[in-house]
């Protein structure tokens, strides 16, 4: 049985409201341009972290697994605090925290820039202000929770690149942070893009943006995801 999202989602979908199936970004169609400001590939495999939110979390997770490079993504909450990191309580939109997706990947493989690449190209519309399609809230925010220096100066830089390329219509609204905490969500939230692909919020929100990362990032692409495998709450 699939999983219904929170009320004004559920009431649009069950409307039949046009408005979401419109486009995910708010621009003409394609991928962004390469950040100026980036980390170079490592020469050694490792393993780094990036904590994005951009709307519902099903949708960025989906993204993020189909990307090469990337070895595990993790749907969850960060700008909160560990008592309210509950999808129950975030919900309610007054906790802090965003729904974000914790990104493991192989710095040898994908830049940190390049992931931000993706994000702000198929992901997410970040020129929308605490809310993304049908979903709203400061749950729903676009936000980059940087973990080191580096991270906050690429994604500053990409941002201020986009912005005097006018990549978008509107400004760029994106919040960048430091990262405090990211908490997993609960484990029926999880590879649910991929478990639940008839899902309608999956089909008209979340599945047009891997079609678009396999569009405008073939050499990105991957067609097997790299599904959670982790026991989870």
């Amino acid at each position: 049985m699939s999983f219904t999202r929170k009320p004004l989602a559920a009431v649009l979908i069950a409307m039949g409201v046009a408005a979401c199936s419109a486009p995910a970004i708010s621009r003409d169609a394609g991928a962004l341009p390469s950040p100026a400001t980036d980390a170079p590939l490592s020469a050694a495999h490792d393993e780094q972290v990036a904590v994005l939110a951009g709307g519902c979390f099903w949708g960025v997770q989906a993204v993020f697994e189909h990307v090469k490079g990337v070895k595990r993504v993790l749907a969850g909450y960060s700008g909160g605090s560990a008592a309210t990191a509950t999808y129950d309580q975030v919900s309610d939109g007054d906790t802090g925290h965003a729904e974000s997706v914790k990104i493991l990947f192989d710095p040898a493989q994908v830049s940190y820039g390049q992931l931000l690449r993706i994000y702000f190209s198929v992901a997410t519309d970040p020129t929308q202000l605490n809310r993304q399609g049908p979903d709203v809230g400061t749950q729903y925010r676009s936000a980059i929770f940087y973990s080191t220096p580096e991270q906050e100066r690429i994604a500053r830089a990409y941002i201020a690149q986009l912005g005097t390329a006018k990549a978008f219509g509107d400004p760029i609204v994106t919040q960048v942070a430091p990262l405090k905490a990211f908490y997993p969500a609960e484990a029926y939230h999880q590879d649910y893009a991929r478990l639940h692909p008839n899902d309608r919020y999956i089909v008209v929100n979340d599945a047009p943006k891997v079609v678009n990362l396999q569009r405008y990032f073939p050499d990105a692409y991957r067609p097997q995801e790299q599904v959670v495998s982790v026991q989870l709450r």
